[in-house]
């Protein structure tokens, strides 16, 4: 069942009935409220009480040193985790008050990590995501599935390689790929884990460029602080399993914010010519 969340999670706000398209899918508000996550043998605490909100439609940036919680809190978000205290509220809907398949189709999550190779093609794969709308065993909506993958794949950019297999693909075709299955699950929210990770500069900006264009609410974690200022509207600062800060990225990204997270000295720095401000780091002397 982690496996079904972790990959095959989405869901538009209207009905099944729709298609994907920029006019008809839309995001949701994300509601978190006073979650904490503890190790349930040893009771440690991983992640200590926070709450923070995002308007739909919003990009949220989740950033912090490695061990910070970031993939815990992602986890919480994309329902693989059961908060130990709070809720999280997806349009409204507290997503641990509904059943696991109504909340695979209210989040979609990519994760950094996945497979090769699934013996499968292209569009095989990002028909999997149509898996939580299926009725009955093994059951399809036939043409309209047809039609959201398809939509799914333009999107993403991908209609010529529908027929080949995902271990013939570069590192970035494989990301896109897995965005178009996450995709085709029709989501109102979607949580994406390092996406840019393992790729170079180039798939990097393409990435970026196809998650800014998508009419989602959308939730990412971010090692690359730059990148984070210049397509999040809103970012998380996490530290120890503490939200430290959370807010606009030019009111967040201080340099005594960053330099105290993440134990560096950061300054920001005026680029010509694009007159654009930008972090950059030293470790402390």
């Amino acid at each position: 069942m982690n496996d079904f969340l972790a990959t095959d999670p989405l869901s538009l706000k209207n009905q099944e009935t729709n298609h994907l398209s920029a006019d008809v899918i839309s995001g949701a508000t994300v509601c978190v409220r006073n979650v904490s996550w503890s190790l349930s043998r040893t009771k440690q605490t991983i992640l200590h009480e926070m709450s923070f909100d995002l308007s739909s439609g919003r990009i949220l940036g989740i950033v912090g040193p490695n061990g910070a919680g970031k993939s815990t809190l992602l986890r919480l978000l994309y329902r693989y985790h059961k908060p130990t205290t709070g809720t999280i509220e997806i349009g409204g809907t507290d997503i641990w008050k509904i059943t696991a398949r109504m909340a695979a189709r209210k989040v979609a999550v990519v994760l950094q990590e996945h497979p090769t190779d699934f013996g499968l093609t292209v569009r095989e794969i990002v028909t999997l995501g149509r898996t939580p709308h299926r009725v009955g065993f093994g059951g399809s909506n036939g043409a309209q599935d047809g039609h959201i993958v398809d939509a799914a794949l333009n999107r993403m950019d991908l209609n010529g390689f529908s027929n080949r297999s995902l271990g013939t693909l570069s590192g970035g075709e494989r990301q896109r790929v897995m965005i178009a299955r996450a995709l085709a699950q029709e989501p109102c929210l979607l949580v994406l884990d390092e996406p840019t990770n393992h790729l170079d500069i180039r798939h990097q900006l393409e990435i970026l460029e196809l998650i800014k264009d998508l009419p989602l609410t959308i939730v990412t974690s971010l090692h690359d602080l730059n990148m984070a200022a210049d397509i999040c509207d809103e970012v998380v600062i996490l530290k120890d399993g503490y939200l430290k800060a959370s807010g606009p990225p030019e009111a967040v990204f201080s340099t005594e914010a960053i330099s105290g997270t993440f134990e560096v000295e950061a300054c920001y720095e005026r680029l010509a010519p694009s007159d654009k401000n930008l972090l950059t780091f030293n470790l402390k002397k």
